[in-house]
């Protein structure tokens, strides 16, 4: 019902045609015809456009433009216009823009005012100059924005201007939108210029009336956008590619940030000083980096995250002095003063990492300090003396106590004394700490303080942090502190017990017995010898990386319980499936209509309290069945309407998709009211079985009363609706099929007027037997099934009515009636003579065509006959999981929905490059190499839905399936590609929005009349226009059914035409297709598909760039926006606005969607990826979801609201089904904890909801800058949290997401991530996060984003540092010492095996599941994975997130990785598996596995078997799965003759010599692009390279005085001797490579000489040292052991000393050598795989491992796999 009461002529109630108007438009429009508001579009109805219009059009004093012809027509726009030289098009943007903004922001009035409202724009002023004012305030400068008193007539128009201003330069700005305080600058300048114009200013050095500098044509973009845009262009080019140092070159940043300081009024200057040294981008006076110096280095982590480390390392020092007591508990220690002073150290210690941190600061920020900031210098050398200064005076001091002590010989007062002293000294030295503590404790005061701009907090707060413009105000209110400080301290006391009781205390025993064990014999040269200083390091040493590290194990498990106990009070889960819903159906129509239609807006404030009290409790009502069970809406009800309109929209969206059948279908909706039907006539799954358990009842309860029977039946609602349905279908069934004036319509119509008042009077049982009605009911369903069957045969039909009439008169009633009572009753022929029998010319059939009849016969046969529970339907697991996923929303917690005219207005913007729009033919049918089509592929995978499509394309006229590829090949590309991750699914899914406000807007503006009127014409147009085939009941067919097709028989058929203009008002779609304008240059087929899907979209708008060549290499690009204009049938150009040169200058997505934003409208902007989709369930929630923008939570209402996502893509097989359940817990419980109760959720990519406002001032929604920036998504919360947003997570809606399904797309998208994530940890954002959030919140923030990569990467450092530890003490003798301890030392280190088994990390995915799915369930999957091999997986992906973690941050090199988002079913080879993961994975696995098995071989010690397996079988799982996981998950990846192919394509790549060739092809490209990295690093990131690589040279230094030639020598000669094989075998190599190059191919005999006298030479070398030295066979094998590795060493030093020696001839040895070692390196890995490929049974239990979700299901992977497809289309 519309709350809002106008006039009929501005809303347009009565019938009108659905848009476009008739009229063919002069100037194309994008969604209001502005231009001319004579037009008869839907939108000018609405008297809130025209009243923004008007207030626009108020130029008309003010001062003409001079250099422009003016119009009456013009407005301020087109004034501002032409004053300050903005494009045409960004002023006809920007006009439609406000315009629409402001009339939806006075629709949410309660009254709907004439003019505009003067509040309205007021508060939209407000927020968006938000930005400006708090940038004016931090700069201590006056806004240009000055208004008159309120009274003044001039104030709106002034208000106009400014709003129109900001927009018009934001409009235009193109690249420099990244740049919100520039923007800043830019208005600040040109508003004071328009304040000049408004109160004519005379300009002094002209005379004259003030004319701003750019007035002229392009002027703003020519003389404002372009030098910056320039300046910014030429710093990326600086950045080469991203290649250079950060610290090279400015960022967008660097450039924006520069406008932070007061300088920049002086150096900028306005109009723009282009000789400014800002603009410079060469040269020694460039300016350099601003605010922040982006350095490449691990300290990185310490340095952002300084407070955490300090924690963690002053906790562990006072745990190791405790423990070093060896009391039983730690208090007991603290009882002796040696203890409590010994402990006093930790303040030296907190003072040496304070001074470690202002060192760090000075070495990577030193650049920052000019001569204009000379203080921040000073203040570096300050902190670091000052901090030297406190660990000297504390080393002092507590020397002091000690000496004082050792000369008293006990605990004097004057050593008391000296200790209070020190604590004195200590108490001064934590002053900030405790200052920072209060203001923890009194967040508002922390606030107040830092967002006020006074001089002298300045001055007091210099010394702790540099003043920034952003990071200030960022502490939440006092609940929420209280709420995370909660949750951190219970990780941080579970973590510190575990510690001290677990890994530290057990550790000091075997370290006291290891330093005091005397006598030790090293087996070799040791050079610390005294104390066995080594051996305690590396007994330390992974204890101490644990200690560093599991802190995410805790926070993991504390989430995992918070997350589900939160997710228990939201209610998720409480509906899993279709018989949960089944059960609470009643109270999910209550829920749909309590939620989804809107309440009443009109009420005061005071009534407000009392209404969200009563809605409370009536949602507890709904959830719980308190009070009534609910409220019955019968079919007279318009609620009961309503809610079957929109349920069945709901069901044909779903059939639509082909997630249902037609027979489902008819199951699921819930049909309209008809055949005077008294009940709600609820979807026939829900009454099924129901009858006849009503039947058995009643034969059961013969003898009982009327009132009992009928209160047994209805204590089930859906049996009390059966039955009484049954009934009145029957009654007019009957009437129906019985001609009118004949005497069997006579009898009929007196027997049920009879059983009608007995019913009435409750005598119903008394009268009549009710143990006759299962015979009735027989006959009953014969008569349907008689009807339902194409051939009607008329006289079985009289059979079964004549058999009905005996039993109904006859044998029903318990008195039996002779003819003559019954004729006299009017319940017998009044003829008793007539010839005819009864009925035999009385039946009367309706005709085929009549589809509604039918249906509901149908409907009416299914309630009589079915006998199960239907709880299989729907049969499509995504459809019973949306169904289930919608229900339970309604249940949870959400805002009331407003009326459509009164809701925000939202935007969706996607961005697009070129991806698949929709597959084409040939790719659908174009087999691979194992002979399977996508298409085949598809139908195996979605049989179901296969099946659904095909049932719909023939009721839509397919009359052979070979037809399917050619008049339906539209259909079929489409279906297939709504499967896959495509444009076109993403648009159908985001088009939902649009229809569903269409549904909602004609709900809410519907009179009671026009839904009833609606429901009845609905009802007789029927779904069907004819029966379908498909619906076959027990053979029951119709004979024309194949030509028959589904009508659009929807609400759609009930709209007036002004839904339409509501629904295009509030939902726009942008699709920024940056390649649309090139794509149609070339003729690219995905132009065409693009223009396919804005012709059948008509709220859909893409947005490109095009390229305008004028010769000469000149280019101008715009930025176009295009639709489809439907009454010309062909694409429009609405806007089209100049750009200052090419978009992309960093990131591109970032800049893809920069450019296009300006085309989005309204005040919410949801951002969808490409491989998202929607659905219309959801979407009628999204005006829920956007009231959530006006709640506060916390103290700051949302800036984003995050959704969860449905990952699709987890049926495919049973990797993608790993990476969804990895990818659900983390955007389900682990997104949920951040927002509540951590408050650090950030924008983890999309489909979260933007306050659009907030953000185009701020920024945007990603951030581009070239690499730093290339996890764009997340900087958007990061900004938004700097800048004093908050981000919110809301579980009742879901928005559907596709994901990467092949191992080697995962794992190109972990190393984007992973890459990302490392080049965070160099950010500013995760710098300022570190240190302007409050302590708990910062520890949230590092374990949530790159602290779980840090710590990935840590576990794997711990693995080897375990195992070279083992080495050492293997190799150097002091296992065999220390052999009484192993058990000790092997319980103790092997605490890493809990960490990578992962059994933690799987806790969330475990505790999710239960909460949605139950705890069985869960338990049953996570076995399942298990058994599917899925350890190996997450054990790889751990590999591939350590690896470009620790790259990236070493060396850089971080890029965007095309995953591709197709689907994988092809065996990928042995060379391309080896290309991608040889570095990352195989040679690490190979380098672990060569230390496992030295360490067997040489270890001396009595190791018990159980403790050598329980210390490295997580090791060896390790290796086994970085070696073989992309074989065990590569399709085909055990078949024998596949692995010899591969094989042979192997050897050839890596012998292939070919130049200028692609990596693909040639070992060589690959090798050098393998160390592109090195050529991003610095002098600091080479020189740890090679210390890392010198761990390979231990292999031969340990194993060379194993060998039996040494004779137990350990002099250090012995190890220098051994190099001398080393240089003979290379020389050996050289000699041989030597004699190929130059004989092999012209005299080849010369080449085997040479090769025979090497063998030679070989042989008597080896005999000779048998024969005359100690030297064995085992020797050789040993040596290969240890000198293999250090060849491998070398070669990695030689690549990263590349540039001294590329030049040299060492070169090309160290090239063959490395092809030599690849080459050993591909038949290590590739011998495991040879052998599992020959053995029988492996190839099919990998495929059963692979594919199991989909076995499950049925599907044939088998013959997928084999290729032995027959071609079915």
């Amino acid at each position: 019902m519309n709350l809002r009461q106008r006039q009929p002529p501005t809303r347009g109630r009565g019938p009108q045609p659905p848009p476009p108007p008739p009229q063919l438009l002069s100037e194309p429009f994008n969604i209001i015809p502005i231009h001319n508001l004579l037009l008869d579009h839907p939108s000018l109805r609405f008297p809130e456009v025209r009243a923004a219009a008007a207030a626009l059009r108020s130029a008309g004093d003010l001062r003409k433009p001079p250099f422009n012809p003016w119009h009456d027509s013009m407005d301020l726009l087109d004034w501002l216009g032409s004053f300050f030289g903005f494009q045409m098009d960004n002023v006809r943007n920007q006009r439609e823009h406000l315009v629409l903004h402001l009339a939806n922001s006075q629709m949410r009035l309660p009254s709907a005012p004439d003019r505009l409202d003067g509040g309205v724009l007021r508060r939209f002023r407000v927020k968006l100059l938000k930005n400006y004012d708090s940038w004016c305030s931090y700069l201590g400068k006056r806004s240009q924005v000055r208004l008159p008193s309120r009274h003044n007539p001039d104030l709106e128009r002034r208000e106009l201007l400014y709003v129109c201003l900001y927009l018009l330069i934001w409009g235009e700005a193109a690249n420099l939108r990244f740049l919100p305080e520039c923007l800043c600058y830019i208005y600040h300048h040109m508003a004071l210029e328009l304040n000049f114009i408004l109160d004519d200013h005379v300009d002094e050095t002209t005379a004259q009336l003030f004319v701003p500098s750019t007035c002229k044509q392009f002027g703003f973009l020519d003389y404002v956008v372009k030098p910056i845009y320039t300046t910014i262009k030429g710093e990326a080019a600086r950045s080469r590619n991203g290649t250079a140092p950060h610290s090279a070159w400015r960022n967008y940043d660097d450039i924006n940030e520069y406008f932070w300081r007061r300088k920049c009024f002086k150096r900028v200057k306005w109009p723009l000083d282009l000789s400014s040294n800002f603009f410079l981008t060469a040269g020694e006076k460039r300016v350099g980096k601003t605010g922040f110096v982006e350095q490449r280095t691990f300290w990185n982590v310490f340095r952002s995250f300084d407070r955490l480390w300090v924690l963690l390392i002053l906790f562990f020092q006072a745990a190791a002095i405790v423990a070093w007591e060896r009391t039983e508990y730690p208090w007991q220690a603290l009882e002796s003063r040696d203890v409590q002073v010994e402990l006093l150290t930790i303040f030296i210690t907190w003072a040496g990492l304070r001074f470690v941190q202002s060192i760090l600061d000075a070495g990577t920020q030193y650049t920052l300090v000019t001569k204009d900031t000379k203080l921040l210098g000073i203040r570096m050398v300050l902190k670091s003396l000052v901090a030297m200064t406190w660990a000297i005076v504390f080393g002092v001091f507590y020397g002091q106590i000690w000496s004082q002590k050792n000369s008293d010989g006990m605990w004097s007062d004057e050593s008391n004394q000296r200790i209070f002293t020190f604590l004195k000294a200590a108490l001064v030295f934590v002053i900030p700490e405790l200052l920072a503590l209060i203001l923890f404790i009194v967040p508002w005061v922390r606030n107040v303080i830092e967002e006020a701009n006074w001089r002298i907090l300045y001055v007091l707060t210099w010394w702790f942090n540099t003043r920034t413009f952003v990071g200030r105000g960022v502490r939440e209110g006092l609940v929420d502190n209280v709420r995370y400080t909660v949750f951190w301290v219970g990780v941080l006391a579970s973590k510190f017990a575990f510690s001290y009781f677990l890994q530290i205390k057990p550790l000091v025993e075997p370290t006291r017995i290891l330093l005091n064990l005397t006598g030790v014999k090293y087996t070799w040269h040791e050079f610390f010898t005294s104390t066995n200083r080594m051996a305690v390091v590396v007994l330390w040493a992974p204890v101490v990386l644990i200690y560093l590290v599991d802190m995410q194990i805790w926070y993991t498990i504390f989430a995992s319980l918070w997350g589900s106990a939160i997710g228990l009070f939201l209610h998720i889960g409480e509906i899993r499936n279709i018989g949960q819903l089944r059960l609470r159906f009643q109270f999910f129509a209550s829920a749909l209509q309590f939620n989804l239609m809107p309440e009443d807006q009109t009420l005061s404030s005071e009534a407000n309290v009392v209404h969200k009290l009563r809605d409370a409790i009536h949602r507890l009502k709904l959830r719980y069945g308190l009070g009534q069970s609910y409220k019955k809406m019968e079919s007279s009800q318009v609620e009961a309407t309503r809610f079957a309109l929109i349920w069945n929209e709901i069901i044909i969206t779903l059939r639509e998709e082909d997630l249902l059948s037609d027979r489902e279908l008819e199951l699921l909706e819930l049909p309209p009211n008809c055949w005077d039907i008294k009940v709600i006539r609820w979807p026939c799954y829900l009454l099924c079985n129901e009858l006849l358990i009503a039947l058995s009842q009643a034969r059961e309860l013969a003898d009982a009363s009327d009132r009992w029977l009928w209160s047994r039946i209805s204590q089930n609602e859906y049996r009390r609706c059966a039955v009484t349905e049954a009934y009145d279908s029957l009654k007019y069934l009957l009437f129906e099929i019985i001609k009118y004036e004949s005497d069997e319509h006579s009898i009929a119509t007196r027997f049920f007027k009879e059983v009608d008042d007995h019913i009435s009077f409750e005598k119903f049982t008394g009268v009549y037997r009710t143990a006759i009605l299962p015979k009735i009911h027989d006959r009953l369903i014969s008569l349907i099934e008689l009807l339902l069957k194409p051939e009607k045969d008329m006289d079985k039909l009289v059979n079964v009515l004549q058999a009905l009439y005996e039993l109904a008169v006859r044998e029903l009633p318990r008195v039996k009636k002779s003819v003559g009572q019954l004729r006299q009753e009017g319940l017998a022929p009044s003829n008793p003579n007539a010839a005819v029998l009864l009925f035999e010319n009385a039946v009367q059939v309706p005709d085929d065509d009549d589809a509604f009849f039918y249906r509901q016969l149908r409907r009416l046969h299914t309630i009589l006959s079915s006998r199960d529970w239907m709880l299989n339907v729907p049969k499509n697991l995504e459809a019973r999981r949306r169904i289930a996923f919608f229900s339970n929303s309604l249940f949870m917690n959400m805002p009331r929905a407003p009326q459509v005219e009164k809701m925000m207005a939202f935007s969706v913007l996607t961005p697009y490059y070129d991806e698949e729009v929709l597959y084409g033919k040939e790719s659908l049918r174009s087999p691979n190499e194992d002979g399977i089509s996508t298409l085949f592929y598809l139908q195996k995978i979605y049989d179901d839905e296969w099946a659904n499509f095909m049932e719909r394309m023939r009721r839509e006229g397919l009359q052979d399936d070979g037809e399917i590829w050619t008049s339906k090949s539209r259909d079929l590309r489409l279906w297939a590609s709504c499967r896959g991750q495509t444009l076109s699914r993403t648009v159908r899914g985001m088009m939902y929005y649009y229809r569903a406000l269409k549904m909602l807007s004609f709900l809410d503006a519907a009179s009671e009349m026009d839904i009833r009127q609606g429901s009845q014409d609905i009802s007789s147009a029927g779904t069907l226009r004819n029966n379908s085939s498909s619906i076959n009941i027990q053979g029951l067919g119709t004979p024309n059914a194949r030509n028959l097709r589904r009508a659009g028989s929807s609400v759609s058929l009930l709209y007036k035409g002004t839904e339409f203009g509501v629904a295009l008002m509030k939902f726009t779609y942008v699709v920024a297709c940056q390649m649309y304008g090139v794509h149609k240059g070339k003729g690219d087929s995905r132009a065409d598909e693009i223009l396919y899907l804005m012709k059948n979209n008509e709220a859909l708008r893409v947005a490109y760039v095009d390229e305008v060549h004028l010769g000469r290499e000149e280019v101008e690009y715009y930025s176009v926006l295009v639709k489809y204009d439907q009454q010309l049938k062909k694409e429009v150009e609405i806007y089209r606005i100049k750009l200052p040169g090419p978009l992309k200058l960093g990131e591109g997505k970032p800049e893809n969607q920069n450019h296009a934003i300006i085309f989005t409208r309204g005040d919410a902007l949801q951002t969808i990826d490409m491989n998202q989709d929607s659905y219309f369930e959801e979407a009628l929630k999204m005006r829920n979801l956007l009231e959530e923008f006006k709640v506060n939570y916390g103290i700051r209402k949302p800036t984003i609201l995050g959704l969860r996502e449905n990952i699709f893509t987890g049926s495919v097989s049973s990797l993608a089904w790993f990476m969804s359940a990895q990818e659900m817990s983390f955007v389900t419980l682990g997104q949920r904890v951040l927002a509540n109760p951590l408050k650090v959720r950030m924008h983890y990519g999309h489909p979260d909801v933007f306050d659009r406002f907030w953000f185009l001032t701020r920024g945007g929604i990603s951030k581009a800058s070239r690499v730093i920036n290339i996890s764009e998504d997340i900087y958007a919360g990061f900004n938004c949290t700097l800048r004093g947003g908050n981000v919110t997570h809301h579980e009742y809606m879901q928005v559907g997401k596709g994901r990467d399904v092949g191992l080697n797309q995962i794992s190109m998208f972990e190393a984007k991530v992973a890459s990302g994530n490392g080049e965070q940890i160099l950010s500013r954002d995760i710098y300022r996060l570190g240190h302007r959030l409050d302590f708990f919140r910062m520890l949230s923030v590092f374990y949530t984003t790159v602290g779980f990569f840090f710590n990935n990467m840590m576990v794997v450092i711990m693995v080897y540092t375990f195992l070279w530890g083992r080495l050492y003490l293997a190799l150097s003798g002091v296992e065999e010492y220390a052999s009484e301890n192993n058990k000790a030392l092997g319980a103790i280190i092997n605490q890493q095996f809990i960490i990578q088994i992962g059994i933690f990390t799987a806790l969330p995915m475990i505790v999710e599941n239960s909460l949605e799915h139950g705890f069985l369930s869960a338990i049953w999957d996570f076995l399942t994975m298990q058994l599917e091999l899925a350890s190996f997986f997450y054990t790889f992906s751990m590999g591939t997130r350590a690896h470009f973690f620790g790259r990236t941050i070493l060396h850089g090199g971080a890029k965007y990785r095309a995953t591709g988002r197709g689907f994988v079913v092809q065996h990928k080879s042995f060379a391309e598996n080896y290309r991608l993961y040889a570095r990352s994975h195989f040679v690490k696995g190979i380098e672990l596995g060569v230390i496992l098995i030295v360490y067997a071989s040489t270890s001396r010690a009595k190791i018990d078997a159980f403790v050598y397996i329980a210390m490295t079988i997580s090791s060896w799982f390790l290796v086994v799965s970085w070696i073989m996981a992309p074989f065990i998950f590569n399709p085909s990846g055990f078949d024998w003759l596949k692995t010899v192919y591969d094989f042979d394509d192997f050897v050839n790549w890596i012998w292939y010599r070919g130049i200028l060739v692609k990596a693909d092809h040639s070992w060589e490209t690959w090798w050098y692009e393998e160390q592109d990295h090195f050529r991003t690093t610095g002098l600091w990131g080479k020189l740890l390279e090679i210390i890392l690589d010198l761990r390979f040279f231990f292999f031969q230094y340990g194993i060379v005085y194993h060998l039996d030639i040494s004779n137990g020598k350990t002099s250090i000669i012995v190890y220098l001797l051994s190099w001398i094989y080393l240089i003979v075998a290379v020389g050996i190599y050289i000699v041989v490579a030597y004699a190929r190059d130059k004989y092999a191919a012209t005299e080849h005999i010369y080449y085997r000489v040479v090769q025979f006298l090497v063998i030679v030479v070989i042989v008597l070398v080896v005999v000779l040292l048998l024969h005359f030295t100690d030297v064995t066979v085992s020797d050789f094998i040993k040596s290969f052991m240890a000198f293999v590795p250090t060849g491998w060493g070398i070669i990695l030093i030689a690549q990263v000393l590349r540039p001294f020696l590329q030049s040299s001839v060492v070169w090309e040895t160290v090239v063959s050598l490395a092809r030599i070692y690849d080459m050993m390196f591909g038949i290590i890995v590739m011998a495991p795989l040879a052998l599992l490929s020959w053995m029988p049974g492996f190839q099919q239990m990998q495929t059963r491992i692979l594919f199991n979700e989909a076995f499950s299901r049925g599907l044939q992977i088998s013959r997928i796999l084999t290729g032995k497809s027959n071609s079915e289309t």
